[in-house]
């Protein structure tokens, strides 16, 4: 694990491999281990790196009291802060939305982009998630639909070790904490609607089937005409962590396709 000044905050990351730079950005209330299994299967392939973002992660809590970052600058200032140019990005929930904001300001700057568990509201039907304060006695966050009981009686492991990489200090800080969202997030999201048609890079958009996402999903592939779609059946909102295996080779096969 290293570390980097991003924006005036200390943010954790993890790399491997050589070559075109991979980056893959987690999901809410995650971090970048929880890409350990894309790791093991694309850094022989590509220079694969994770960050963790702000207030998750082994990265820095910004101030209480304050509004939290933007991801998407976050993001803009972690790759100019490696050097990165022309990026492929692979980003599941939270951080497939920071790619698609990223990717309506960049509209062909990247290398390719794969957007897992996530996609475009109706127009006027955005809504953000609403963080009530956890309580003082929780140490493991609570997952919901995230994975599937079928993973956690199948491969009880897999399911706990994706409780106890997220559960860190920082994420359990914030979380008896929320800060306020930043406007500018909002305002870019309630914006794809009319932009991300615009976007030229060549994009992948991969979903669970199980995932309450599927019809946002859909819309995306919709809005982007030249995107590729791949429905992983039976997979959850995580698709990337209980399914990895169909994952990483649909992503493999997409972006083979690209080079």
């Amino acid at each position: 694990m290293r570390w980097i000044d991003v924006n005036g905050h200390d943010i954790a990351y993890r790399e491997e491999g050589t070559g075109q730079p991979l980056v893959f950005l987690h999901g809410m209330s995650s971090c970048g281990e929880a890409w350990w299994q894309q790791f093991d299967a694309f850094s022989k392939d590509y220079r694969v790196v994770a960050y963790d973002s702000i207030n998750h992660g082994h990265s820095a809590n910004s101030p209480r009291g304050e509004m939290e970052p933007d991801r998407t600058d976050e993001l803009e200032g972690f790759l100019t802060a490696l050097g990165i140019e022309r990026p492929i990005l692979a980003g599941n929930s939270m951080g497939g939305a920071t790619i698609l904001r990223w990717a309506a300001r960049r509209p062909g700057e990247a290398r390719a982009l794969v957007v897992s568990g996530m996609g475009i509201a109706e127009p006027g039907k955005t809504s953000f998630r609403e963080i009530q304060p956890l309580d003082q006695e929780t140490l493991f966050l609570p997952i919901g639909d995230s994975l599937t009981d079928t993973l956690r009686r199948e491969r009880p492991l897999m399911y706990e070790r994706y409780l106890r990489i997220r559960s860190t200090a920082t994420r359990l800080e914030y979380m008896r904490h929320p800060r306020q969202r930043n406007p500018l997030t909002v305002s870019e999201t309630e914006s794809l609607n009319a932009r991300i048609g615009d976007v030229k890079s060549p994009m992948l958009v991969i979903v669970g089937s199980l995932d309450g996402l599927v019809p946002n999903a859909k819309r995306l592939h919709g809005k982007v005409g030249h995107s590729h779609y791949h429905e992983v059946a039976g997979a959850p909102h995580n698709v990337y962590w209980e399914a990895a295996e169909e994952w990483n080779r649909v992503v493999a096969g997409f972006l083979a396709g690209t080079s």
